[in-house]
């Protein structure tokens, strides 16, 4: 078994049994509770009462967080050699063709998303044994296929990103860093429970949301009540 560190005991202690009515509280708790020596993310962890082995009850989509979840992405673009010069003034991290997908083919995903043009799919067809399980693979839903690459490129570059609940139903996000102020973390975790509001898979009957909590990376789990937004 593995031993509980005393740091770990006494961010428990001040959470155990206790479920957040109050948005503002729960932020600061979560604050509190980021005692690990680095600066930790935050993160939501919402139950929904979806099964998403079913195509109507699935959640996958993207948002753009109010102050951005802290991170800076690589991003690829795959397009024709005509959009090369467009798409580096647009501050793509990697542009290719038939080079990136011989890269991608090699085991190189040296980049966080990548960005194709709706003609280049067909040519990715064979690399999704390499890209889905990390989730990488271009899609339209997910605003990853596009012919308008300088404004998806923005978007993304202003910290648009993908989201989808897994196999069990549970979206796990991150929606910050400890080190934004309590206001930044509330209006972000607002502006992301509205998105999985918003996006409510079709096939949901009754409740959608299940249980609601918030962490640090290496913190302890904090309950919030349903009604808190």
């Amino acid at each position: 078994m593995r031993k509980i560190s005393r740091r770990h005991k006494e961010n428990l202690k001040k959470t155990k049994n206790i479920v957040y009515s109050n948005l503002e509280e729960a932020v600061s708790a979560l604050k509190e509770t980021a005692t690990a020596k680095f600066v930790e993310s935050v993160e939501l962890h919402a139950t929904l009462n979806i099964d998403p082995k079913y195509a109507n009850q699935q959640l996958r989509t993207t948002v753009t967080l109010p102050h951005g979840i802290g991170k800076q992405i690589r991003i690829a673009v795959l397009t024709n050699e005509e959009n090369f010069d467009e798409v580096k003034s647009a501050n793509a991290d990697i542009v290719g063709n038939d080079d990136l997908i011989e890269q991608i083919t090699q085991g190189n995903l040296n980049f966080d998303l990548l960005i194709a043009t709706p003609n280049m799919m067909p040519k990715l067809a064979k690399l999704g044994r390499v890209l889905g399980p990390k989730g990488l693979m271009p899609s339209p839903k997910s605003g990853t296929v596009t012919s308008n690459l300088t404004e998806t490129l923005n978007e993304f570059k202003k910290g648009k990103f993908e989201y989808k609940a897994d196999k069990t139903g549970i979206v796990h996000v991150n929606f910050g860093k400890v080190d934004f102020t309590e206001s930044q973390l509330a209006e972000n975790l607002t502006a992301l429970y509205r998105s999985i509001e918003q996006n409510r898979p079709s096939g949901v009957k009754g409740k959608y949301f299940k249980n609601l909590s918030i962490c640090t990376t290496m913190g302890p789990s904090l309950k919030l009540e349903l009604g808190i937004f």
